[in-house]
């Protein structure tokens, strides 16, 4: 018993060095909890937080992206994958504080805490291949999320955050419903473990398939994935738009992948009875096209965004169908340029409201009056529809050319219609992406003067703009890094 404990303690010890960064958002927030007890200046919140996000992500870098390790008895893993993501959450993170500069209302220590929570949470679950520890992952994002999605203090943030309340508990039930099955069936909640493996093959029975549904009922919802995307609208909408971009990023990227390791798990390595493609194409198929055409409707670009993002959900799972490693390494370039172009469209929007521009109709003479941000917001669009000359256009490339590879190997006929069905989507998706600059460069509004276009958020937007436009060019300095991936289930 003695050389048993001593061994645990051995494990945690060791464990400890690999997750210094979680060490690290960990400490942050508890001194930005400290914080809240005081009257302490907006400046030092916003500089606290973001040196939180800094030496988070260098400590995540300092690991690098081909190192694997098993930490604190299986609970979680670092990998190539789930350090990349990290490195994501974090940037979503800083740029969410970035765009919350200049929002009164966001300016106080338990706001900045609460992004610090989801992020830690976030760099859990993506390093979690343990039931338990998806769970309280899981639930860290959650409840912060809940909190920040009612952040706007106004009737409808209260009503936005009570639906996400509601329809995230039932999927948090669902999904704990799933992993007792697989636990009951399996006698492991380690679902990397070769225990787990041996057991679903021996018992590869309809009862797996339908725990293991419930269980990607919880996943779909965290990413906002058909069919358990109705809670998205409404929270979107309600939400300061800072927590809106932030909100449609990082708990994405988080639930993404684990979402991917759990299919890859339960593919069995292609021997498990359930035809685990054809659900993951059904599910970006349904997603895609119920996001796509949804935002047709849409007047409120608040609205409108967040149907994009439930069909930017879809476009990330084509990653996922194809069940290639190079299908992994271009999903990862996808949800690098997603982070991109959906904060450079938020950044823009967030701009314009406080020009009083809160409807899409609301943007008439928009590219006359206040022309390089409408330029921006324009290029942030076009790179969310998959244009050139953005990376937008680069990323829907790569994950659709990793489909048809594992068209030409499998022969699949399924394959082939996603790629299709993918494609004719997008050019849906053009009708509602440009509404915004038709109504900002082609529609007359009232004459007013130009106004001072120099301006924080400005600088940030065209930063991000310029980024869009550098790695449409030169792609290579992200994917680089991609490639060094070694992803292992």
């Amino acid at each position: 018993m003695a050389q048993q404990w001593n061994n645990q303690l051995n494990d945690i010890a060791g464990s400890l060095s690999w997750f210094i960064p979680e060490l690290i958002l960990a400490l942050f927030l508890l001194l930005l909890i400290a914080l809240a007890l005081f009257k302490t200046n907006r400046t030092v919140l916003l500089t606290c937080c973001m040196a939180g996000f800094i030496l988070s992500g260098v400590g995540v870098m300092a690991t690098g992206l081909s190192t694997q390790a098993t930490l604190f008895g299986g609970m979680t893993r670092v990998d190539g994958l789930a350090s990349y993501l990290k490195i994501l959450i974090d940037l979503a993170g800083f740029i969410t504080c970035l765009m919350s500069f200049e929002k009164p209302s966001t300016h106080r220590a338990e706001y900045f805490a609460l992004l610090m929570a989801v992020v830690l949470g976030g760099h859990l679950l993506v390093a979690s291949t343990h039931f338990l520890m998806i769970f309280l992952s899981l639930e860290l994002i959650s409840l912060s999320s809940y909190v920040l999605a009612g952040y706007s203090f106004t009737k409808a943030g209260s009503e936005g955050s009570l639906k996400y309340f509601l329809f995230g508990s039932v999927a948090s039930a669902v999904m704990l419903y799933g992993f007792s099955f697989l636990y009951g069936i399996t006698g492991t909640l380690d679902f990397s473990s070769q225990v787990f493996f041996d057991q679903l093959i021996a018992k590869d029975v309809p009862m797996v398939l339908f725990a293991a549904l419930m269980v990607l009922a919880g996943f779909l919802y965290k990413i906002a994935a058909a069919p358990m995307h109705p809670w998205a609208p409404d929270v979107y909408e309600a939400s300061p738009i800072p927590v809106m971009a932030f909100l449609s990023v990082a708990p994405k990227l988080a639930g993404l992948g684990v979402l991917l390791k759990f299919v890859l798990a339960m593919n069995l390595f292609g021997q498990s009875s359930a035809d685990w493609q054809a659900i993951v194409c059904a599910v970006l198929l349904l997603t895609i096209t119920i996001g796509n055409f949804s935002a047709l409707r849409q007047q409120n670009p608040k609205r409108l965004m967040a149907y994009s993002s439930i069909a930017q959900s879809g476009f990330l799972l084509v990653g996922v169908a194809a069940f290639l490693p190079q299908g992994v390494h271009f999903m990862l370039f996808y949800a690098s340029v997603y982070l991109i172009m959906n904060f450079a469209v938020f950044v823009y929007l967030d701009f314009f409201e406080k020009k009083s521009i809160t409807s899409i109709a609301g943007f008439s003479g928009a590219g006359k009056n206040l022309t390089w941000p409408s330029i921006g917001l324009l290029v942030g669009l076009i790179a969310l529809t998959g244009l050139p000359p953005t990376a937008g256009f680069t990323a829907k490339l790569f994950i659709f050319s990793a489909l048809w590879q594992s068209y030409e190997l499998s022969g699949r006929a399924l394959l082939l219609w996603v790629v299709v069905i993918g494609l004719l989507n997008t050019v849906v998706s053009l009708f509602y992406y440009l509404r915004i600059p038709y109504f900002a460069f082609l529609k007359s509004g009232e004459p007013a003067e130009k106004q001072n276009n120099i301006t924080f958020q400005n600088l940030l937007g065209f930063i991000l703009v310029l980024l869009l436009l550098t790695l449409f060019f030169i792609p290579g300095i992200l994917m680089g890094w991609i490639n060094k991936i070694n992803f292992v289930l």
